[in-house]
């Protein structure tokens, strides 16, 4: 992001694809694809044009969302305040399941310092423009190169595993049904699958439960006086369904400073 614009390197079947978005005045965004190599057809073009919409969220209505819980007493001033709110979403779904496997357990700075090193060392490169490393790439790195990265050694082999069967097409992460060979996988569990359903697929009831900054919101809100197990977290938001994995993101949008107010809660026991 420069100067209020966004710039991604997307690579459409291979084809590199730079794509540019920014708001006008208006309100209204602007999408521009260039095509980095002779050949890429316009086909090319609009997925990715289509991944990045995907990825910003221009096109979500949240109107019935809305509606829905205008008058809840948690989310309605969410609703009022934070309308423009949304998750932060990937281009790509195996994206999104790669940086979720990096931030388990971790801080978010100490994962994206991790994801940044991946970019880097094994992303391709054009124009200044770095893209993620797709899932045939990684399936070839040793678990060593990414240990060395400060990634845990066990999810090194979990992120490996898991973009071998991608790059081999035994896991279509695209599709829902993806998840039960996911949870089979050593070291993938249910966080891991729902960051890969609202972050990479756009599922609104997907709920990352047991992602810390839920922990502690709700052990604040629900004065617990410690943090929450991701079971408690799954009872304070199963009122929102289907929409639990956005009513989680307009909550902690609204709510995250509660977090840091009176002492440290304490981890559950």
């Amino acid at each position: 992001m420069r100067d209020g614009i966004l710039a991604r390197l997307l690579h459409v079947d291979a084809a590199p694809v730079i794509v540019h978005a920014w708001s006008r005045r208006d309100g209204t965004v602007r999408l521009r694809a260039t095509p980095r190599e002779e050949g890429i057809g316009r086909e090319s073009l609009e997925v990715a044009i289509e991944r990045i919409r995907f990825a910003v969220g221009v096109d979500e209505d949240y109107r019935e969302f809305y509606d829905c819980f205008r008058g809840d007493r948690l989310l309605g001033p969410a609703i009022r305040r934070r309308p423009w709110v949304r998750p932060r979403r990937h281009a790509w779904p195996w994206e999104a399941l790669a940086w979720a496997i990096t931030k388990q357990l971790i801080e978010s700075p100490r994962a994206a310092a991790i994801q940044r090193r991946i970019v880097w060392t094994w992303g391709p490169e054009l124009d200044g423009l770095r893209d993620v490393p797709d899932a045939a790439t990684m399936a070839a790195v040793a678990p060593a190169e990414l240990a060395s990265m400060d990634l845990a050694p066990s999810r090194a082999l979990s992120l490996i595993k898991v973009a071998k069967d991608v790059a081999a097409g035994r896991c279509d992460v695209r599709r829902a049904d993806a998840e039960r060979r996911l949870l089979a996988t050593p070291g993938i569990g249910t966080w891991t699958v729902r960051c890969l359903g609202l972050f990479g697929r756009g599922d609104p009831d997907a709920l990352p439960s047991g992602d810390l900054g839920y922990l502690k919101l709700i052990g604040r809100i629900a004065n617990l006086g410690r943090r929450a197990v991701p079971e408690e977290v799954e009872e304070f938001f199963a009122p929102y369904e289907p929409y639990r994995g956005l009513a989680g993101t307009f909550a902690l949008a609204e709510y995250h400073r509660l977090v840091k107010k009176g002492r440290p809660l304490r981890r559950a026991a």
